[in-house]
């Protein structure tokens, strides 16, 4: 129960990545306030952390609407006392946009799909970062962290995803900055490629899925459970050097490695930066993954060359 009596909001927890965190950090012993649009669900998962032994508070609250989000941290102000250790920013709005244009392009499908994948995945999350701050600033401690992915660094399902979670890095990294020397910190984090129920739905069940090849579709198979990016939330935050780590962004691979954590299912951690695995997904270099030992890792700066602009 490292996290007794801390108070976290997770956004986003009906159900996937943001469940898992929940149930993770509610299983450390947090109070955790988890949102979205429909109570059913969010009771559902306010159902298995209370199996568990913890304590969960459903709030609808959607990340596109702004007074839904100020009136969730002025109840979370009232009700705890002022108290907010944790947020997490992880609703998002846009995967059925992503999964019902994976073979069109950009000027093909309608502009909205824009609003469909950053209104709520990144417009919202720079709203819950503002009032997550009022809060934590005067209690001169905090961690904010945004759950972006890979698309921040290169091109990955359309235009939309990977613009919107380059700003969920940029916006991490920047609020960081203005916020360390106040003892919050700010990250992002990159899960791997994650089982959430809809990548199994239209990914991992599928014989074919429209616009995944086979090897995207076994990073897939080999992924990780909702709640590995729980687990090293958790982990983050008890880390006593955290605030060096503020500003950055974050791997669950590198994290599991760093806190020596396998998932839930006892599995090993599949990693993004192994060598073997950014050789299969070149042609021109698969036929070198047979050769590269499985443990040779590509180190975090080579990623930043890689998408270098200049």
């Amino acid at each position: 129960m490292a996290l007794s009596g801390w108070v976290c909001v997770v956004t986003g927890a009906s159900r996937g990545i943001g469940k898992g965190i929940a149930l993770q950090l509610s299983e450390a012993g947090a109070t955790v306030y988890i949102t979205g649009r429909q109570m059913k669900t969010l009771e559902q998962t306010a159902a298995e952390v209370n199996e568990r032994g913890g304590l969960c508070l459903p709030v609808i609250c959607d990340s596109t609407k702004d007074d839904d989000i100020k009136e969730l941290f002025e109840r979370i102000k009232r009700e705890q006392n002022g108290r907010l250790d944790i947020l997490v920013n992880n609703a998002f709005g846009g995967v059925h946009a992503i999964f019902d244009n994976m073979e069109t392009k950009f000027w093909e499908y309608e502009p909205s799909v824009w609003d469909d994948v950053n209104n709520s995945g990144l417009r919202g999350h720079y709203f819950c970062c503002v009032y997550a701050a009022r809060i934590m600033v005067p209690q001169g401690k905090g961690l904010i962290v945004t759950i972006s992915s890979i698309g921040g660094l290169r091109y990955l399902f359309n235009v939309p995803y990977g613009v919107g979670k380059a700003a969920c890095d940029r916006m991490a990294v920047d609020t960081a900055v203005e916020l360390k020397s106040l003892g919050v910190a700010s990250v992002s984090l990159w899960p791997g490629a994650v089982q959430t129920e809809l990548v199994n739905e239209h990914v991992i069940e599928k014989e074919k899925p429209p616009g995944f090849d086979d090897n995207f579709k076994e990073v897939y198979n080999k992924g990780e459970t909702i709640e590995l990016s729980g687990k090293c939330i958790v982990e983050l935050a008890k880390d006593k050097n955290l605030m060096k780590l503020t500003g950055k962004v974050l791997l669950t691979c590198d994290l599991a490695r760093r806190y020596k954590l396998r998932d839930v299912d006892g599995r090993d951690i599949f990693d993004l930066k192994s060598l073997k695995f950014l050789l299969t997904q070149s042609p021109s270099t698969s036929w070198l993954s047979v050769i590269t030992p499985s443990f040779i890792r590509v180190p975090s700066f080579v990623f930043g060359l890689a998408s270098s602009k200049f």
